[in-house]
């Protein structure tokens, strides 16, 4: 089985040019007449290393509008991904993902409550109020999950609950006080939308990706011996109760970040890992990276199919992602029921 799997080191260093290829290609699509070359001057002008002969609205379509999202794309690609393998291996269930825990929920109500109802109008923006939402739904499921028992199902009962919480507080807010437009908007946004990416949000979605990514690699260890189970786990010298407490507030975090930025996108979380698995295997040294470079370049791609799909109109990114994820999630589930 595993003399048939290619190496990760080898999957991680034909992803990263792939990657760099596809977020090139991804802003020169759209109205504006624009070549890869005319990216890469633009890149290397901002950074200092050359001139361009793009115009100044060239580069402003590059450097403010196209590649800003190219990247969020990217960052939200990796970071759902790794949040999705993480959380599989900590509840031991192959259908979790970064939404779970009611994180994309609660972020949902924050944002429609700064936008509907005004709440820290002109102090707090709309990547605040979604950020404040999912560290408070997040701090619910916990509790109630550390009331039922704390173990691992009692986790996922306790993120379907908070989920629907939090999702009838935010059908209720936009039913009693949005008018239409507020409603087109937040509904659009619900449903996943990078189009108002800004630097700002690439780099602080890039900040905690990095870190987040940096300390579950440095547990990566202990996950895999979560494989064999709690008890398990235990005996091998894990502190399993320290640890899941750890990487659960470290995933939630990273899916707060990147739903605050980008909305609700699913399905990213759920398919992703299951395809790493198949490449690399189950341990998390070689699974995360993976994982990682995967769902950067595919969140690129689907982001290109949702501004081109039903141009000029754009589709928002979670609509695409739930039309491609459910086929593959479908093809990887009578795969693995047939291996089992």
């Amino acid at each position: 089985m595993t003399a048939n799997r290619a190496p990760a080191a080898a999957i991680v260093l034909a992803g990263v040019p792939i990657l760099l290829l596809s977020a090139a290609i991804a802003v020169t699509l759209g109205p504006a007449q624009l070549t890869v070359a005319d990216v890469a001057g633009v890149v290397g002008s901002k950074l200092g290393l050359a001139e361009t002969g793009v115009s100044r609205i060239g580069q402003g379509i590059v450097w403010q509008l196209r590649l800003p999202r190219a990247v969020l794309a990217a960052i939200c690609g990796a970071g759902l991904g790794v949040c999705g393998a993480v959380l599989q291996s900590l509840l031991r269930n192959p259908l979790a993902d970064p939404f779970l825990l009611g994180v994309s929920a609660g972020a949902s109500t924050g944002a429609v409550s700064v936008v509907v109802l005004g709440l820290g109008a002109g102090a707090v923006g709309l990547t605040a109020g979604a950020f404040a939402g999912a560290l408070v739904a997040f701090a619910l499921v916990m509790l109630l999950a550390s009331a039922a028992g704390g173990a691992a199902g009692h986790m996922v009962l306790a993120g379907v609950a908070g989920t629907q919480l939090f999702s009838a507080l935010t059908s209720y807010i936009v039913i009693t006080s949005a008018d239409a437009d507020q409603t087109r908007g937040v509904l659009f946004w619900l449903l996943g939308s990078l189009s108002g990416a800004r630097w700002d949000d690439v780099l602080l979605a890039g900040v905690v990706c990095a870190v987040c990514l940096v300390l579950c690699l440095a547990k990566a260890g202990s996950l895999d011996a979560f494989a064999f189970g709690q008890d398990a786990a235990a005996t091998l010298g894990v502190h399993v109760g320290r640890l899941r407490a750890l990487l659960l507030v470290v995933t939630a975090l990273l899916a707060a970040t990147l739903v605050a930025a980008a909305g609700a996108i699913g399905f990213v979380g759920l398919v992703l890992p299951q395809a790493a698995r198949l490449l690399v295997g189950p341990r998390h040294r070689a699974l995360l990276p993976v994982t990682a470079v995967l769902g950067a370049i595919l969140l690129v791609w689907v982001d290109v199919l949702a501004t081109t799909i039903a141009a000029p109109q754009e589709v928002p990114v979670g609509v695409v992602t739930a039309l491609v994820g459910v086929p593959a999630f479908a093809v990887l589930l009578v795969r693995r029921g047939r291996v089992s």
